[in-house]
């Protein structure tokens, strides 16, 4: 019986992020489509505890002999490590290539290590660079999640492998755990780092009479937004990880979603709120507009003045906030976990 193995590693990682949340939903999606006679199964490193990394109907997942960073380094290497008939890595870590028979897809998410490396750490940079530019060479195919990647990557890199656009898709929100909450708050979700515009969003949301939510776990970057609302005379208040029926709660009772950052690949948060008809607001990165496709409100990367001014029209302007929240749903139909699995496993069938 064929089987697609699946390298799960980011589920374990301490800050699992957006990349996290596309490999546990894609995960949960290729098990429910697995064409017939196929099964889906898990890998990770060797951890003490990997029970984060369990999906629902997915073998696995099956403990390779080596701690994350030897794992790392060993494919960083090209030394090989395989099983299966096909194999997907949701994010660059991956083998080095596909023996006879085999197939390998890699996903890549966004080109941030060329469009701004200062908003990674230097050995990141040096990581990512190398393992997109090998799988870019040696994969059977790349998946990327939006035609403003496929086209910046192509670019910078000379890329052998075909490149496949794959979105992400919606996950449905689980039941509701309350969490305390103002009447009335801007929201924002997603990794405390640079990358991700807080420091302007924090400076903009000085201008506005609401407080600012932030919920996600620190990164890289040592950001403290605490200091910064201190400069920026903004109200802000950092929930830190939540759980998914938190998440929830925050999210439907939101006035509107801020996503300022400097780059994206695809901007999951973004998706799903607007899936929730939560107005949003986005900075004008590519792959920001490419998703929300004028169901949101676009900015320029950086302006605080300008993302202020969005933001208080959309709080201030309940019919306008109305109408982006029906735009917003209408857009978020087109895009679906099931979908998104069908065409990966379109790439290891052929």
């Amino acid at each position: 019986m064929p089987e697609l193995v699946v390298v799960a590693e980011q589920l374990l990682a301490p800050v699992p992020g957006g990349t996290g949340r596309y490999t546990g939903e894609l995960l949960r999606a290729l098990a429910a489509s697995a064409p017939a006679g196929w099964t889906v199964s898990s890998v990770v490193a060797r951890h003490a505890d990997i029970e984060a990394a369990r999906i629902d109907g997915v073998d696995g997942p099956h403990v390779l002999p080596l701690p994350p960073r030897a794992l790392v380094a060993t494919w960083q290497l090209g030394l090989p490590w395989w099983r299966g008939d096909a194999v997907h890595a949701p994010t660059p870590l991956a083998p080095a290539r596909a023996p006879r028979g085999c197939t390998l897809s890699v996903t890549v998410h966004d080109t941030v290590p060329w469009t701004h490396p200062e908003t990674l750490t230097p050995r990141g940079v040096t990581w990512h660079r190398a393992m997109i530019g090998r799988a870019a060479r040696r994969a059977n195919a790349l998946v990327v999640p939006t035609q403003a990647i496929a086209d910046d990557l192509t670019r910078r890199l000379p890329v052998s492998a075909p490149v496949h656009v794959i979105g992400h898709g919606v996950t449905e929100l689980p039941t509701e755990e309350p969490v305390d909450v103002p009447e009335r708050y801007v929201l924002a979700i997603g990794t405390v780092e640079p990358r991700k515009g807080i420091d302007v969003l924090i400076r903009a949301m000085g201008e506005l009479d609401v407080p600012l939510l932030l919920a996600g776990q620190s990164g890289w970057g040592g950001l403290d937004p605490a200091s910064m609302a201190a400069d920026a005379g903004a109200r802000v208040r950092v929930l830190g990880r939540l759980t998914d029926g938190e998440l929830a709660y925050v999210l439907r009772r939101a006035s509107v979603l801020a996503v300022p950052s400097l780059a994206e690949g695809f901007g999951l948060p973004l998706l799903e709120a607007m899936a929730a008809g939560v107005p949003v607001v986005h900075s004008d990165a590519p792959a920001l507009v490419e998703v929300a496709g004028g169901a949101g409100v676009a900015v320029p990367r950086g302006d605080a003045p300008a993302l202020a001014a969005a933001l208080r029209d959309v709080l201030a302007a309940p019919a306008r906030a109305a109408t982006l929240s029906d735009l917003g749903r209408i857009r978020a139909a087109d895009f679906s976990w099931h979908s998104a699995a069908r065409s990966v496993w379109d790439l290891h069938r052929r």
